[in-house]
């Protein structure tokens, strides 16, 4: 009797959790998202009724074993619908259009909230109070087995719990979902094709909650979310003893929070329209309304990739005094607004911002760069930086320094995410720029904090000082912009005067060298998304190429507009760009050489300067012309291997 009684409680439980599915279409009706809660709360997406994401369960476990997701009530549906515009602070557009349906699913405790855009679908969960969260739940289910775009952690590989120490700079692995290797990790974004459309896996507003990473060990087609433990105890060590080794963690992932990440799956027909999302950034909660004029963009004159390599001067160059007012005075006559001290003008070894080695004098510098129009960044390991940053603000900022690059957290923890927050809102106390390196790729944090001028999180051009040469930069730059990019902007480091065509590559870490041409350097400053953008090579050698530093250099930063034109992903993209009235337009190549036609009829009349492949850029990388004439309605271009091509029009 009690069996059969316990049998049928057992089915009024679930039957009391079974409700009609809930579901939402997108502004323009094509994306569907089906809900359904119960036994398991699971959500499902589909594009004009094909199939893309299968019921994927999602939920959350406390600290005291309670589960938001599985088995929860939820009282009712309440949906709305937002058509509305936002003006964007340092981005690629001025203006953001925001429109989307949503439904909330409240519940005891917690509620569920789904935004179905024309691009693409993000979910999160926002607590009544703060709570300790034990796990997550996060799962994408697809529907075949698409082919997936990966970057697998490339460091630390020995264990899964070991991958979680990332400096999130990896290339891609293509494969498809259930050939993922399940002794890896990747972190997000990631991209995967399904033949019809391509599907962008990341997450936005991230705040006071550990990142994302992916993971599928059962040969699948399903992702799920992996999230690094809370630390609980700490050691410094690493580079230069920069860095905060976790030595023990806690039996949970999130302490005291509220609200959640979004999840996020973009959708798009044509690969660019990736390269155009602003997905992550519109989702990502607003500045406050105060007057961050302040906060300036720009380029940066960059010391350490050209391994302070100037040359035609009476003075040993390296890290010194001497060096740097070259370096001000290059900026100066150029026009560029920044110069960056790198790691080298703080002692090393000792985690501490205040002891300058004796060959700098910050003060005298940064007096010297104010009299030349030139202002100053200072780079800070995250240790060193941590550890008084409000103290180490105030002391720098007297001195007139403008912002920090703050590297080497290399984790994305919910210690590390708050210390994002915390450093941007002490930094902008100070009216001072914040570019992170050793960085997870972007979640939208730059809308929260305009003075968070860049990220890294990318495998960019530093890393041909010392890339065997069989590593394909090449593809990768033309993969980015349709995975990387579209969580947010990278500092790639860009802007090498030696540039190796196919073959001729080779890592020397004292002069190095880009791979593919010279107008694939020139082209990335259009292509790739950077509010702080850096001259990484020798004002030297800038001065020996008068007219690609003067193009370099005369670029805007930040955008009004932004165009996708044209683009497939691993093989080249065509980038269009507006400030004001002047147009600036961007190809770049992969491997095989290429003709493309574009129609410029919407730049309108006027003349154009247009940089392109020289008849010899597949032998000789630094080969290019430099031409004049009336914008063309339409044009063909040739771009050689790894090869690129860039217009400037209007006024």
């Amino acid at each position: 009797m009690k069996r059969i009684l316990s049998l049928f409680l057992s089915f009024v439980a679930v039957a009391a959790y079974a409700a009609k599915p809930v579901t939402l279409s997108s502004p323009d009706g094509r994306l569907k998202a089906t809900i359904q809660t119960g036994a398991q709360l699971t959500w499902s997406l589909e594009r004009d009724g094909e199939g893309l994401i299968q019921p994927s369960k999602i939920g959350l476990t406390l600290q005291d074993g309670t589960v938001w997701g599985a088995g929860s009530r939820f009282r009712s549906a309440k949906k709305r619908s937002v058509n509305a515009e936002f003006d964007a602070i340092l981005f690629k557009r001025s203006k953001v259009e925001d429109r989307y349906n949503e439904v909330t699913l409240p519940a005891k405790g917690f509620s569920v909230v789904f935004r179905l855009y024309n691009d693409g679908l993000a979910y999160r969960f926002v607590s009544a109070a703060p709570v300790t969260v034990k796990a997550e739940t996060a799962e994408f289910s697809f529907a075949k087995d698409y082919k997936a775009y990966i970057p697998y952690v490339s460091q630390h590989t020995e264990t899964l719990q070991s991958q979680l120490m990332s400096s999130f700079e990896s290339q891609y692995t293509v494969s498809a979902i259930s050939k993922w290797d399940a002794k890896r990790l990747a972190f997000s974004p990631v991209t995967l094709d399904s033949g019809s459309v391509k599907l962008c896996v990341t997450e936005a507003d991230l705040r006071n909650y550990p990142g994302l990473f992916l993971y599928n060990g059962n040969a699948s087609c399903t992702l799920k979310g992996v999230f690094a433990p809370v630390p609980k105890e700490e050691e410094e060590g690493g580079h230069n003893m920069l860095q905060s080794i976790v030595t023990a963690a806690e039996p949970y992932i999130a302490k005291d929070a509220t609200e959640f990440p979004w999840r996020v799956v973009i959708v798009a027909k044509e690969d660019k329209e990736l390269a155009q999302s602003d997905m992550v950034y519109r989702l990502a909660k607003p500045a406050e309304p105060v007057d961050w004029s302040w906060v300036k963009p720009g380029k940066v004159a960059w010391d350490w990739w050209n391994d302070w390599n100037i040359y035609g001067v009476d003075f040993a160059s390296g890290i010194n005094n001497d060096t740097y007012k070259y370096y001000i005075d290059f900026a100066s006559a150029k026009g560029i607004e920044y110069v960056i001290l790198d790691e080298g003008w703080s002692v090393t070894g000792q985690s501490d911002l205040m002891q300058v080695v004796p060959e700098i004098d910050i003060p005298m510098l940064s007096s010297y760069a104010r009299s030349k129009g030139v202002n100053l960044i200072l780079w800070a390991g995250y240790n060193a930086f941590k550890k008084d940053m409000d103290a180490v603000c105030a002391h720098y900022s007297k001195l007139g320094i403008k912002g920090w690059k703050i590297d080497f957290m290399d984790r994305n923890d919910q210690d590390i995410v708050r210390f994002y927050e915390q450093a941007a809102v002490t930094a902008a106390k100070y009216h001072m720029t914040v570019d992170f390196h050793g960085a997870y790729p972007p979640t939208g944090l730059n809308r929260t904090y305009p003075n968070i001028v860049n990220y890294e999180g990318v495998y960019g051009l530093e890393n041909m000082k010392w890339a065997a040469p069989e590593v394909d930069q090449v593809t990768y730059d033309v993969t980015i912009p349709f995975i990387r990019l579209v969580a947010g902007p990278a500092d790639y480091t860009q802007g090498a005067m030696r540039n190796a065509a196919a073959g001729n590559y080779r890592p020397v870490n004292s002069e190095p060298m880009s791979q593919g041409t010279r107008c694939h350097q020139l082209a990335e400053y259009v292509v790739f998304d950077a509010p702080l953008t850096m001259l990484c090579d020798s004002p030297s050698n800038y001065l020996q190429e008068p007219e690609c530093t003067d193009f370099i250099a005369g670029i805007p930063t930040v955008w009004d507009e932004t165009i996708a034109l044209d683009g497939k992903i691993g093989e080249y993209v065509v980038m269009a760009r507006r400030k004001g009235s002047k147009w600036y337009l961007g190809a770049l190549n992969g491997l095989q050489e290429r003709n493309l036609t574009l129609d410029l009829s919407f730049i309108g009349p006027g003349e154009a300067v247009i940089f392109a492949d020289g008849a010899n850029a597949h032998r000789v990388g630094r080969d290019f012309t430099r031409s004049e004439a009336a914008v063309p309605g339409l044009i063909t271009i040739h771009l050689a291997p790894g090869g690129g091509w860039v217009l400037e029009a209007g006024k």
